[in-house]
């Protein structure tokens, strides 16, 4: 349970990486949040319940050749 005010995301919430950093590995490429989240640095996210939320990644920019 997190116990900062104000309260950190749930795991469920659609903000949850707005939850603080608790441990951060940027060797590995993971950071431990509040809500328990695991947030790795492609973006993807393993959610406490075991779900695995995959990379976003913005679409490329079009160049003009």
């Amino acid at each position: 349970m997190c116990r900062h005010f104000p309260p950190c995301p749930t795991a469920e919430a659609a903000d949850r990486e707005a939850a603080r950093t608790i441990a951060h590995h940027p060797d590995q490429g993971w950071s431990l949040l509040c809500n328990a989240v695991l947030f790795f640095e492609d973006t993807g996210e393993l959610l406490p319940d075991g779900t695995v939320v995959p990379p976003s990644r913005a679409p490329l920019p079009q160049v003009a050749c």
